[in-house]
């Protein structure tokens, strides 16, 4: 037992629950579905109920692929894009601190997802279980998580996000 190996297992267990928690919560909680859908029509993300299953199945399946360390580039790309897409749409007007609803906590999980891809998930993961951990960590790993997480969340916005007029 390696201390970088449980370091990692403790870190990616309490991100990725964190990330899956949230995608629960579009899916089972509050508003559900169709008042994400509502949320994310009204802020240009439309249409609002695709965006909205697509945020929380993204939210969960990467939450729980970081906490078992599954495909680990892939899981962190997708922190990367769900975090570009919300610090963009949601919180980059207000600043960086999040006291503020800032886009501090969308960086810090963005950047979490960036670095897990790099320095992969540690020995007790499924991908050192099936044997690709070091094959999809180091630059191979930061590559991935940077074109699934760049791209797809500047995709998004680009081909999706169409603002609200702002009213004077």
């Amino acid at each position: 037992m390696t201390e970088l190996s449980v370091g990692l297992l403790i870190l990616r267990v309490a991100f990725g629950l964190t990330m899956a928690a949230h995608g629960y919560g579009k899916f089972f909680q509050g508003g559900r579905i169709p008042g994400t859908a509502g949320w994310f029509d009204s802020m240009g993300m439309r249409p609002g109920k695709v965006h909205a299953v697509l945020a929380a199945t993204s939210e969960v399946a990467s939450g729980l692929a970081i906490a078992l360390g599954l495909l680990t580039p892939f899981a962190g790309g997708l922190f990367i894009a769900l975090m570009i897409v919300a610090g963009y749409t949601v919180h980059a007007e207000n600043g960086f601190f999040i006291v503020k609803s800032g886009w501090e906590y969308n960086f810090i999980l963005a950047v979490f997802g960036l670095g897990i891809a790099m320095v992969g998930p540690g020995e007790y993961s499924l991908d050192h279980a099936f044997g690709i951990a070091d094959t999809l960590s180091g630059w191979t790993g930061l590559i991935i998580a940077l074109i699934v997480g760049v791209g797809g969340g500047i995709g998004q916005l680009v081909v999706f996000y169409r603002p609200p007029a702002k009213t004077s």
